[in-house]
């Protein structure tokens, strides 16, 4: 069995026709981590995962899996294995067929290739389901049969191009909890490319937030999500209202800034006069007066609800005209039209990089 290796990409570029897919991107993932790459389209992820894979080459850069250099190395000779988009089964072959190619084209004695093939299919939760056609398998169970080729064989890195996109809602959950076991199982580290949001919270050891071909945050999903670093990693993950401001006052790591909705305290490093930005996670505005670790935004003129199960999204404006969103229990909310105290916990209060 292959074990599970260190994934090390230093300075990659691509660029296609002097177009830059992919610009000078850097980041270490230790053995046996889930490491998502998150991004709208055209960030660059796919393409990352691409040259990871093999299949596409770096203009600059290089690729080191474990000890080697694999920047030149053939997809075939890599200790890698894919879950692709469309899952590219054959629909000639049975499930068993399907799962145990991979092994056949190694030469692997046909006793061998069954017992392993049996155990992969037992490892995604389709015992029993080799003799099957294609045809007569589900969205959901063709995705697993995906995933069990590519496990089949035993690769020290599984890529997964956004292999949950065309399952529905229950399914897609029901899948990103069935990864997460097998990962952990397996020990093995996984690089899954996706432009959802809550699947890279849901699986992810480590979100490596892309934009325009770069990395713009990269962290535990906790600490990215908390402490977002850039505008964009505040509003791609999650949302936020991004406040511009001033800075008044800075001592001892904590700054006052003037901003649309009165002096807000942040915590931070910058000096007197400069032009900061601080986003605010909604989860972390209420209405009603601030109280102790809570900071006061003025108040609120409610002009938008949306009912989103256990909160409320609510949109509103300021009295000196800035918009802010809140999630808020619907309890909560004032009855009235009527302009309404709200408040920020100080922990939602994030300085901004750019």
């Amino acid at each position: 069995m292959s074990a599970s290796a260190e994934l090390r990409l230093e300075r990659v570029s691509k660029r296609y026709d002097g177009v830059t897919a992919v610009d000078d991107v850097s980041f270490a993932v230790p053995p046996g981590s889930y490491v998502v790459l998150l991004g709208p389209s055209g960030s660059g992820k796919t393409t990352v995962l691409s040259m990871l894979g093999g299949f596409t080459s770096p203009t600059e850069g290089r690729v080191f899996i474990g000890a080697d250099d694999v920047t030149a190395m053939p997809p075939a000779l890599r200790p890698t294995a894919t879950v692709f988009q469309d899952y590219a089964l054959f629909p000639h072959l049975s499930v068993a067929g399907n799962v145990g190619f991979g092994l056949s084209v190694r030469g692997m004695a046909k006793r061998a290739i069954a017992g392993r093939v049996d155990e992969a299919l037992r490892l995604v939760g389709l015992d029993g389901f080799g003799p099957r056609a294609i045809g007569a398998t589900s969205g959901g169970q063709r995705q697993r049969i995906a995933l069990a080729r590519a496990l089949v064989t035993e690769p020290a890195l599984l890529l997964l191009d956004e292999p949950l996109g065309a399952l529905d809602l229950r399914l897609r959950r029901q899948m990103q909890d069935e990864l997460r076991r097998i990962q952990r199982s397996q020990a093995r580290t996984f690089v899954h490319v996706t432009h959802d949001q809550e699947e890279a919270m849901a699986i992810a050891d480590l979100v490596v937030i892309m934009n325009r071909g770069r990395i713009e945050d990269m962290g535990p999903p906790d600490r990215v999500y908390e402490r977002p670093r850039t505008r964009f990693s505040a509003n791609f993950l999650g949302e936020s209202t991004v406040l511009e401001g001033t800075v008044a006052k800075a001592a001892d790591g904590r700054l006052a800034v003037d901003t649309p909705c009165g002096r807000l305290v942040v915590e931070g490093n910058r000096a007197r006069g400069d032009s900061v930005a601080i986003a605010l996670r909604p989860e972390a505005v209420r209405f009603g007066v601030a109280g102790p670790g809570e900071q006061a935004l003025g108040v609120l003129r409610i002009t938008g609800q949306v009912f989103q199960g256990s909160f409320l999204r609510v949109t509103g404006t300021g009295a000196s005209g800035f918009t802010l969103l809140a999630k808020v229990a619907p309890h909560t909310v004032p009855a009235s039209s009527d302009p309404a105290p709200i408040a920020v916990r100080d922990s939602g209060l994030i300085l901004l990089e750019d």
